[in-house]
């Protein structure tokens, strides 16, 4: 029945939000089941996610005492009464948006907008601000409401080599692959990714999957840079010259300039064009300060014209911490002039991590497909503030962060 419970103790361990800039590891309640459809997850590898550094940063209406963390995997701990296709014992990976399967915009795919699950919006997910009332899985137990829809079945068992590829199904390799669906890449095409975080990462390494014949990938964190170029991407550091003309530059000296016919002299950039860094973008003359609209603005001059531009990375209608009033309430000067001119489509939006979660499993599991090379630390529960340091300060390679809930700290 609902709340049945075993013999483990009522209080676990968990990172909460306390302040900006920290972050602790404490005592919480445990989970229960509050409803027949509900299970209980045994978290073994929860993800530190750039967006979660939007909160520590202060850049969000978070609250003190929030669980984080929207990127999880574990084994079911426990299930409702009216769970009927997964078990006590199953492995697991849980999409990071909450969503019911039944609503009008579920129905349709659109799990990332549904309509039931967030009393305050059209979607939910888990340890985020304004996304519901569902605590994160940085912890050792989570509960995840409608478990038959939202919990993907994995095979194999907690860590194995595939622990960390199984994990960046939750959010970052759906994310990266919906970027190059919103941006339209297919065999053939030339694609530039602003951002080489895990999201821009796993952008690149999608468009690769589907068969991009060029990919180049803007950055400016050499470590970042590196890993592009280890998966075959183009790197181009921004801070050694205007990246747009960099793209036009190296496009120019390669044995496409050969087949083109008169006229296309006029496309001398890409055709698929992604965002994956968001409002934090830098600006390309001060690196140090802020410039919410760099990316989109070199994205719209570096795509040729009809061409396609994706943007999955956040861009939030309130941000306490913007470099402008108007930025603060969401709202930028956009060159829309030159959108429109160029014949430019561009979307957005949070990724419907079930429309893609199910197959890239599967390329995983054929060994197509190795995400996990993102991956530069995987810590214990314990060293988390430590972590959230370190990775919102790009410092010492943190390149993305894993936890282990279940592992001791040494």
């Amino acid at each position: 029945m609902v709340g049945a419970r075993d013999a483990r103790t009522p209080i676990m361990k968990a990172v909460v939000y306390k302040s900006p800039c920290r972050v602790e590891v404490q005592d919480v309640t445990d989970p229960r089941l509050e409803a027949p459809t509900d299970v209980i997850v045994k978290i073994t590898t929860s993800g530190i996610c750039g967006s979660d550094l939007h909160m520590y940063e202060g850049r969000t209406p978070s609250m003190e005492g929030m669980v984080l963390g929207h990127e999880n995997m574990g084994v079911i701990e426990e299930v409702g009464t009216a769970v009927v296709s997964i078990k006590k014992g199953d492995r697991v990976v849980i999409p990071f948006n909450v969503s019911c399967g039944f609503c009008f915009n579920c129905e349709r795919g659109f799990t990332n907008a549904c309509l039931t699950v967030n009393p305050e919006g059209y979607h939910g997910g888990y340890g985020y601000a304004k996304m519901g009332p569902f605590r994160g899985g940085q912890a050792e137990y989570l509960r995840v409401p409608y478990g038959d829809f939202n919990c993907l079945k994995l095979p194999g068992k907690p860590g194995d080599g595939h622990e960390n590829d199984f994990l960046l199904l939750s959010d970052v390799f759906p994310t990266g692959y919906y970027g190059t669906e919103l941006a339209g890449v297919v065999p053939g095409a030339t694609v530039a990714v602003f951002g080489a975080g895990p999201v821009g990462l796993l952008a690149a390494y999608s468009a690769m999957l589907r068969g991009a014949a060029e990919v180049y990938v803007i950055d400016c964190v050499q470590a970042r840079l590196a890993k592009a170029s280890d998966i075959g991407a183009i790197p181009i550091d921004f801070t050694q010259g205007d990246p747009v003309e960099q793209i036009f530059e190296l496009r120019s000296t390669t044995a496409f300039v050969e087949a083109r016919r008169p006229g296309e002299e006029k496309m001398p950039g890409v055709m698929c064009g992604i965002d994956a860094v968001g409002y934090q973008a830098r600006d390309r003359e001060q690196p140090e300060k802020e410039r919410p609209t760099q990316v989109l603005e070199d994205l719209i001059r570096v795509v040729n014209p009809t061409g396609r531009i994706g943007v999955v990375g956040v861009y939030m209608p309130s941000d306490p911490g913007a470099p402008s009033d108007a930025a603060k309430h969401g709202q930028f000067q956009f060159p829309l002039g030159s959108l429109f001119e160029r014949e430019l489509r561009l979307s957005t939006g949070q990724t419907p991590v079930k429309r893609f979660n199910r197959f890239l499993r599967d390329l995983i599991i054929a060994g197509r497909a190795r995400p996990s090379f993102i991956i530069s630390h995987r810590l214990p529960l314990a060293e988390a503030p430590d972590a959230y340091q370190k990775f919102d300060r790009r410092s010492d390679g943190y390149t993305k962060v894993v936890l282990d809930p279940q592992r001791q700290a040494a």
